[in-house]
């Protein structure tokens, strides 16, 4: 009789701060085992207690990332999609909102049988339960990696390691491995780091039953011999695991550094995995990252530039294409509320390659995007608009080359003349709002001998979107009359996906979310002709 394999775990868990970038860890283990030919997944598990991040401000969480399935999920998911290259699914994130949500409805179905209902064991168990179905029924993958949200001592965040202890005690010692996401702070006044914060979130993370096998140290400066060695003392690991995190220029040079550091190899010989990774392709990536030809200037357009966290997709999509293009793509960030009129927007404006109109929601700045579109048009600069970034574009249209003064979207006006953006039908009797709004991947059919369709290369995609409001069709006749290009529609749902303008460099923008799709081994087709055209627009 044939043996099953065993499945194997990666938790990934953090402590002394957040923000230390397990995603990345987890994301960069992840890519090491994929280039190994090790078929991988990656779960995040977050304490917080919503449902998903959906109804949460970008200032509090940072950007809302959409699965095609329609999930809205942590950040951090973009990063495990770019770097081993997946299509996650809504079982790739959980939250403990959804954890204590299923097993209260149990408890409502009477499904526990009279029993009182506790964290332990029935929070643990639907948390462990979560973990193995992300491999279940077929046991499709070799390696499952958990990154979980906050730091250790968090008390939300208790459930969830009382959950690993046990299932590390079931799957066993070859079967598990704990990394440990850390911070080594420098202080100036001597000189040196400190490794007593390492030491205490270790201290934490025993007095709750598990112990770290590889301890990655985040810091700004070298870690000395004797720092890993003391490290490795008090930590109760070897030296060798403990892997220096340094502060790299780009987020895909971190699975190098970890394998220059034998990193990968010691995961390897403790989950006895018996592959080497393919290393060359992110190298090669790395060399054009760090030494490209070309060196252009796109402006960001929004109204979360305070906190980048918040368009991490975009920022990364730019790399993807600087990459593809040989360019280095520098962002000068512009909050579209302080663009009051055309002066304005010739400040913003008069030193860039090309405009992205970002996504969001409200009429907070969006007089401000709608003349950056204008500008954009005018002055034929290469634009690409991004979801509201469309319908800014659709409005700059329909009121400066269209005639309709005062044309709006009833997102910013209730009462406007002419709504040329308008609430979409479905969305008309809804009055929750997590998780309502039109989510995932929709096909799109492409019109031939469109800039658009060019960047595909293919009459039918699928993207994914995020919003309630589209293109008022009764406005489209009057739009495409004068000139307007619907490139990409749905034809099912009878609504416009895509745009562009006939006479111009490059003027594209998509009612979908196209940096969601972008991966480091393949920019997004967009992305990739939208920086192509800004080169131009330099030479």
């Amino acid at each position: 009789m044939k043996k099953t394999r065993d499945i194997k775990y990666i938790f990934v868990l953090g402590g002394v701060m957040s923000g230390l970038g397990k995603g990345i860890a987890a994301s960069s283990i992840g890519y090491l085992l994929k280039q190994a030919g090790v078929k991988v997944t990656i779960l995040k598990l977050d304490p917080y207690l919503n449902i998903d991040p959906g109804t949460m401000n970008p200032y509090q969480h940072g950007e809302v990332f959409v699965l095609d399935d329609g999930s809205e999920t942590d950040l951090d998911l973009g990063h495990y999609e770019r770097f081993i290259d997946v299509d996650m699914t809504k079982n790739n994130n959980a939250t403990s909102g959804q954890i204590y949500s299923t097993v209260l409805d149990r408890e409502r179905k009477g499904e526990y049988l009279g029993e009182t209902v506790q964290v332990i064991p029935h929070i643990t168990d639907e948390i462990k339960n979560r973990i193995k179905a992300l491999n279940s029924p077929r046991k499709k993958y070799d390696v499952v990696i958990c990154e979980v949200g906050g730091t250790v001592g968090d008390i939300e965040s208790l459930p969830f390691m009382e959950a690993i202890r046990q299932l590390s005690l079931e799957v066993g010692y070859h079967n598990h491995m704990i990394v440990h996401v850390t911070l080594l702070p420098f202080v100036k006044a001597s000189g040196e780091l400190k490794s007593k914060p390492t030491q205490h979130s270790v201290m934490k993370l025993r007095e709750i039953g598990l112990a770290p096998d590889m301890i990655l140290c985040r810091s700004e400066h070298p870690i000395e011999q004797s720092v890993r060695d003391k490290i490795a003392l008090f930590c109760n690991v070897r030296p060798d695991h403990v892997i220096e995190g340094r502060d790299v220029p780009s987020i895909y040079e971190v699975p190098l550094a970890m394998h220059e550091q034998n990193a990968g190899q010691l995961i390897n010989e403790r989950l006895k995995i018996e592959k080497t990774p393919r290393l060359n392709d992110l190298k090669r990536f790395i060399h054009h990252y760090k030494n490209p030809q070309h060196e252009i200037t796109i402006a960001m357009c929004g109204k979360y530039t305070e906190l980048i966290d918040s368009y991490k997709s975009v920022m990364e999509s730019f790399v993807h294409a600087g990459v593809e293009n040989n360019a280095r793509v520098n962002v000068k960030w512009v909050q579209t509320e302080k663009i009051k009129g055309p002066g304005a927007a010739h400040s913003a404006f008069s030193d860039v390659q090309g405009i992205l109109l970002l996504p969001g929601f409200g009429f907070r700045g969006g007089e401000g995007k709608i003349l950056a579109s204008k500008y954009a048009r005018e002055n034929r600069v290469p634009f690409l608009g991004i979801c509201l970034g469309l319908q800014c574009a659709v409005i700059d249209f329909a009121r400066n080359v269209c005639g309709l003064d005062g044309a709006n979207s009833t997102e910013f006006d209730k009462k406007t003349r002419y709504p040329v953006i308008d609430l979409m039908e479905s969305q008309r009797a809804i009055k929750i709002k997590g998780g309502t709004m039109r989510l995932g991947a929709y096909d799109c059919d492409l019109q031939v001998g469109t800039k658009t369709f060019a960047a595909y290369r293919r009459k039918k995609i699928s993207e994914r979107h995020r919003h309630r409001y589209e293109v008022n069709n009764r406005y489209r006749k009057k739009l495409e009359d004068n000139g307007l290009v619907f490139s990409g529609v749905n034809k099912d749902l009878g609504v416009v996906e895509a745009i562009e303008i006939k006479d111009h460099p490059w003027f594209v923008a998509g009612q979908f979310h196209p940096e969601l799709k972008s991966r480091v081994n393949r920019a997004h087709p967009l992305f990739r002709e939208f920086i192509r055209a800004s080169i131009k627009d330099l030479k």
